[in-house]
């Protein structure tokens, strides 16, 4: 069902709070954890927990989610993972002892497994010709990657003048106003004929996904050889094998496999998780770097993060741009190789070096970042019917979620390897060597899709497989 007239780009504003919100909200806890620990005599295992919580569920529900926004409807999908969302940051910010905060946290992280693949899936329902389409998904991305790097931000300036519970207070009215756009705005949508639940699928996929997220998180900390790191790796990986089995023999699969036969979805899928991993690359060595080289607190931290937001606002409608004029392929190899260009130039970075270097890189990094990844998740939903849309982004969201888990993993392998005569040395050694990885990263993905990914698509949407 197409929203009439304008009233469709003002429903982008219900997604792009919603997008924005859990961008921030991935980083805005990574400043308050001391705090946090000082107020509720949390240790380092309740610390990690109320990290690591939002996290596998987030990345292990995902996939089920999508299929039942598919089957259950759009908008309330959208509400009820909003309300959850909320629900769950009442709940951190009421807190006053370690346990109810990682709760809360779990419950946070269904809510964005919900929005985050609804969100997108809902632009191809709103948006059914392709450059209206492209025009308003730059804007959601350039919400979501902008809010990634907004949490330090938002984050400092939250603990600089209230107590530690704003940083999760702040995303209750955010969540409210979304809510009211949603119910008034976003016509419902659903798979008119909705296939049962896969409900092997979804456990297998969820148990999976958990486990192998689960061992990514341990590697750095326990070692990649750890028992439990090997375990949790090894288990998980062959519960998705057995869930990628089960899909094929299935009479009513969660998933679309079809679709990993279409170029467009591979290789936009592939372009999305490698621009985050540049932009989660970045963003895990230099907050840290302008905090210990720079002696910068946590909100100068953030204010000095903001060429990467002003380069993905400025990179996504321009990349977008681009593949309207000249295939997707252009703007997504361009992209990453801008990228490239940027974190390469980071990793001249020394401990004396001024700061209008730093802002160049990031700002150009940032430019690339968003010049990619809008036009690959465009490629990935014009791909997709409207009935399965949620089902299909969700992979696609899952695939870029936890390969960047898994690239922060060994990213903070990398960093954490170094020694020198002194730790700030040690560190200056480290992120170096993280930004020259990140480097090499982009720019094999800007050779592969430049290679691989389809100059222009016109996709046929793929459709559910019926039998």
């Amino acid at each position: 069902m197409n929203a009439p007239g304008g009233r469709r780009w003002w429903a982008l504003l219900p997604l792009t709070l919603a997008v924005l919100t859990l961008g921030f909200d991935i980083t805005i806890l990574n400043v308050a954890l001391p705090t946090i620990a000082a107020d509720l005599g949390a240790g380092t295992a309740d610390l990690q927990w109320m990290v690591n919580a939002y996290v596998l569920v987030f990345a292990g529900l995902m996939l089920p989610c999508g299929a039942l926004g598919d089957r259950y409807g759009h908008r309330r999908s959208m509400l009820v993972g909003l309300t959850l969302f909320a629900a769950g940051s009442l709940v951190a910010a009421a807190a006053n002892t370690a346990g109810p905060v990682i709760a809360a946290r779990a419950v946070m992280g269904l809510g964005a497994a919900v929005l985050t693949p609804i969100a997108l899936a809902t632009l191809p329902v709103l948006f059914t010709e392709p450059r209206e389409r492209a025009k308003a998904l730059s804007v959601v991305i350039a919400a979501m990657g902008a809010g990634i790097p907004l949490g330090p931000l938002i984050g400092g300036w939250l603990l600089d003048h209230y107590w530690w519970g704003s940083i999760f207070l702040i995303n209750v009215p955010v969540a409210a106003a979304a809510m009211v756009a949603t119910a008034l705005l976003i016509p419902e949508f659903r798979d008119p004929a909705p296939r049962p639940v896969d409900v092997l699928g979804a456990a297998l996929a969820t148990t999976g996904l958990v486990a192998v997220v689960y061992g990514v998180i341990e590697a750095p900390t326990r070692g990649w050889t750890d028992p439990v790191t090997v375990v949790a790796l090894a288990g998980g990986l062959a519960l998705v094998a057995v869930f990628a089995w089960w899909q094929r023999h299935t009479r009513h699969p969660l998933i679309d496999l079809p679709l990993f036969g279409e170029p467009l979805f591979v290789w936009g899928s592939v372009a999305a998780a490698l621009a985050s991993f540049a932009l989660l690359g970045l963003l895990f060595v230099v907050p840290q770097y302008l905090h210990l080289v720079g002696g910068y607190d946590a909100f100068g931290t953030g204010l000095r993060l903001l060429p990467v937001i002003g380069g993905i606002v400025v990179g996504a409608p321009v990349g977008e741009r681009f593949a309207a004029l000249c295939g997707v392929r252009v703007p997504v190899a361009g992209g990453l190789l801008l990228a490239t260009a940027g974190l390469t130039l980071g990793a001249t970075t020394g401990a004396a070096t001024g700061y209008a270097l730093t802002a160049t890189w990031l700002a150009v990094t940032g430019v690339g970042v968003g010049a990619a990844l809008a036009p690959a998740v465009d490629a990935v939903l014009g791909v997709l019917s409207p009935e399965r849309s949620g089902s299909g982004i969700a992979i696609t969201m899952t695939f870029r979620y936890v390969g960047g888990a898994f690239g922060v993993a060994v990213l903070g392998s990398l960093l954490a390897g170094q020694h020198a005569a002194t730790p700030v040395a040690a560190f200056m050694d480290g992120m170096t060597t993280v930004l020259l990885v990140s480097a090499a990263v982009t720019a094999v993905g800007a050779a592969l899709t430049a290679a691989a990914m389809p100059r222009r698509g016109a996709p046929t949407a793929i459709g559910p497989t019926r039998t």
